[in-house]
């Protein structure tokens, strides 16, 4: 499975990639592919190129130029290797080659670059990486499953302003049948396709729930939601619930947590609960936006292949090598308790917004181990013929050169019992629940990373 530091959607699932307008230090941006960067072009191609060898040459100049993982595969030796089966297959005539002709050798070799958030992206996977990064509009019914019973049937989220919402489908639904057929995820995609009204049998706790919904064109967008659990025993005040589905909504995440957590002061939560679970990650500069509602400060130096990079986040602002990048408005500060949420499907951004949280030991981290993206950072490079690059760019240390750890380890562990859900229980956020009255707090009027517990 390709592990993306953004929400990549078929409009039904979620996957992964991190997108950024910052140019000195992004997670993942989009950005023009390089022209004035160059490897020497492959013999017998420099008086007249075909497109699958100009597509050629941009991708490998950026491989060669640009990539600041970890892998250490001889990358002028893979260029090599590859240009040779890109001839093979564009013979006999080279110099009329299609671009789509390199499509499936492009994506061989980045494969073979041996980094697995690496990879080159055709024109549609690519396109559908655009949608989600700017938070526009694509056919969708706007829900995200987990797999129950062999397939994805389990409802995780319902999009806001989605046919989905619309129909009134919930959180923990089972899908059960799909226009009286038995019901099959590819049948749900072939259903999104068509656009037509389609009609679902579900069960809602034990109950059966008949809806029927037309796939359309909604905006992607998911942004942060506030919701109350009942207080802890012995204690005044409501849980507030914060969940992230993504750090990559077109902008605006790290504004909505910072205005949610200030309703959760002016409601006088006893603490807060953070979400990421499925969070596939986002914009950095939302994550790092988000993170600082929590904890006044912090410090990270970013490698690339160009140099390095000092990022310091304080009160809502990230500052890159000195420079502000990104700001929120009116920042809010959390101060009480807080405890958040991680699965396996937690990656990217929301493996640095738990290590951050971690490492100034400013919340409980409960759940399961994450996704295993949480110490480099890649580039979206859009490309001739509509195709994109994602790249790994850079990787991360803290000042004292501490390297982030490639997934975040719970202090607590806990899972979401998938069979529980679907009859209304939701066995990982009554464990975090548990968690609060011992929960880290911030020290009042500390401007550091220091805090305490309950």
């Amino acid at each position: 499975m390709k592990t993306r530091l953004l929400l990549l959607a078929l409009a039904l699932s979620a996957s992964s990639v991190a997108l950024s307008q910052s140019t000195a230090h992004p997670a993942a941006s989009l950005s023009p592919s390089s022209r004035d960067v160059s490897t020497p072009k492959a013999a017998g191609h420099a008086d007249a190129p075909s497109e699958a060898q100009n597509l050629f040459n941009d991708v490998n100049d950026l491989i060669q130029q640009q990539y600041g993982g970890l892998s250490t595969v001889d990358r002028p030796a893979l260029t090599a290797e590859y240009q040779l089966r890109l001839e093979a297959v564009c013979a006999p005539d080279p110099r009329s080659c299609a671009a789509e002709k390199a499509f499936p050798v492009l994506s061989a070799e980045v494969n073979a670059l041996g980094d697995e958030h690496s990879f080159f992206e055709t024109p549609e996977d690519f396109g559908d990486f655009v949608t989600s990064a700017t938070g526009g509009n694509r056919l969708q019914f706007g829900v995200r499953l987990a797999t129950l019973d062999g397939e994805s049937r389990l409802v995780l989220d319902v999009i806001p302003g989605s046919a989905s919402q619309d129909a009134g489908l919930m959180r923990g639904d089972v899908l059960k049948t799909i226009d009286g057929q038995p019901y099959t995820f590819a049948g749900l995609k072939a259903a999104k396709e068509a656009g037509k009204p389609t009609t679902l049998n579900l069960e809602r706790l034990g109950q059966p729930v008949t809806v029927t919904l037309t796939s359309r064109e909604s905006s992607s967008r998911d942004l942060p939601r506030l919701s109350y659990l009942p207080a802890p025993e012995g204690q005044s005040g409501q849980i507030a619930l914060l969940r992230i589905p993504t750090f990559l909504s077109g902008g605006n995440v790290a504004q909505t947590v910072h205005d949610e957590v200030r309703a959760a002061q002016a409601k006088k939560a006893a603490g807060i609960i953070v979400d990421l679970r499925g969070n596939t990650g986002g914009d950095l500069s939302e994550c790092d936006g988000s993170v600082s509602a929590f904890v006044p400060t912090f410090t990270r130096l970013a490698k690339l292949a160009q140099g390095s990079s000092r990022t310091v986040v304080r009160g809502g602002a990230r500052l890159d090598d000195g420079r502000i990048r990104s700001s929120v408005q009116s920042p809010a500060l959390w101060t009480g308790p807080l405890t958040v949420m991680v699965d396996s499907g937690s990656a990217s951004c929301s493996e640095f917004f738990a290590y951050e949280m971690q490492y100034a030991k400013r919340a409980t981290i409960i759940g399961e181990a994450t996704a295993g993206v949480g110490n480099t950072a890649t580039r979206v490079f859009p490309l001739g013929s509509g195709a994109g690059l994602q790249l790994t760019i850079l990787n991360y240390t803290k000042p004292d050169g501490t390297p982030y750890p490639v997934r975040v380890k719970p202090d607590v562990s806990g899972s979401t019992d998938l069979t529980a859900l679907s009859r209304g229980s939701d066995t990982l956020l009554s464990a975090a629940a548990q968690t609060i009255k011992t929960a880290p707090v911030l020290v009042a009027g500390n401007d550091t990373d220091t805090t305490t517990s309950n």
